[in-house]
């Protein structure tokens, strides 16, 4: 869709950003594009935006940061004002652009988003792509286990597309609600899959993920119980067990409710 790289609706930069233009000089300091920085906060506002949207279809990954400022807000913490483009997680296409706010409290909190984007995919796209996905799982006549989600070289069976892209959302939370100024995650593996079969239309699953830790490269292996049904939120919980660090406390959180609202292909999530 042309221009969706490179501007977004007017509407939507008075939604996310403050009154007046905090990017100009003299409202923060502007940060380069490529910074790490600033691709960690655009990480953790989609990782926020994935999990919220409990669609497998409006699954997203980060393209180029375009624009970036950060402003000390005194008593909160530093806060993030950030332009980027996205593309699909599976195929890798452009899927619109973003416009985010990234606020780190000061606090052992997680990081509070606010985020906005254009899409390239209409509702009815993502809701035949959500009902295909889902369809794919339900009309399985065993209970889905598996391990290693990619393999050692990084190939994913098809039959399990529909489990990666869950473990992605769903770890998405874990991911947002981990991340500080400092450190940041990426989805490395699904190490073990189990389905639970219900009687209701739900699906359900049992996950040990395993998270890929910047800049310390540490590997952290989280336990997640996942719910899912189209149209409905996803629901998550979990607790991670860091190597170094003991048991971590354990946490649950529902796309689009209260409870999440202060919530990538491989690698690149």
């Amino acid at each position: 869709m042309p221009g969706l790289r490179a501007s977004l609706p007017a509407f939507l930069l008075l939604l996310v950003l403050p009154h007046g233009s905090p990017a100009a000089p003299g409202a923060g300091q502007e940060l380069e594009p490529g910074s790490r920085s600033a691709a960690a906060a655009a990480r953790v506002a989609l990782q926020y935006r994935n999990f919220q949207a409990g669609s497998l279809g409006k699954l997203r990954a980060l393209g180029q940061v375009r624009k970036a400022t950060l402003k000390n807000i005194p008593e909160s913490g530093h806060k993030y004002y950030l332009q980027f483009s996205t593309e699909d997680y599976r195929t890798g296409e452009d899927a619109g652009s973003c416009l985010a706010t990234v606020l780190y409290p000061k606090k052992k909190s997680p990081p509070v988003v606010s985020i906005k984007c254009s899409h390239t995919k209409d509702k009815k796209e993502i809701q035949e792509e959500d009902n295909r996905l889902y369809q794919r799982i339900r009309h399985q006549t065993k209970p889905i286990t598996a391990n290693n989600i990619p393999d050692s070289y990084g190939n994913i069976e098809p039959a399990l597309e529909p489990v990666w892209a869950l473990a992605v959302a769903g770890s998405s939370s874990i991911m947002w609600e981990k991340s500080t100024e400092t450190l940041g995650y990426f989805l490395a593996q699904v190490k073990a899959v189990k389905q639970w079969m219900r009687k209701d239309d739900f699906i359900e699953f049992d996950y040990t993920v395993l998270l890929h830790e910047m800049p310390t490269q540490e590997i952290i292996s989280c336990h997640m119980r996942l719910t899912w049904l189209p149209g409905y939120p996803l629901k998550v919980k979990h607790f991670c067990a860091p190597e170094s660090h003991g048991l971590d406390e354990g946490s649950g959180a529902e796309s689009g409710s209260a409870a999440a609202a202060s919530a990538e292909k491989g690698a690149s999530f």
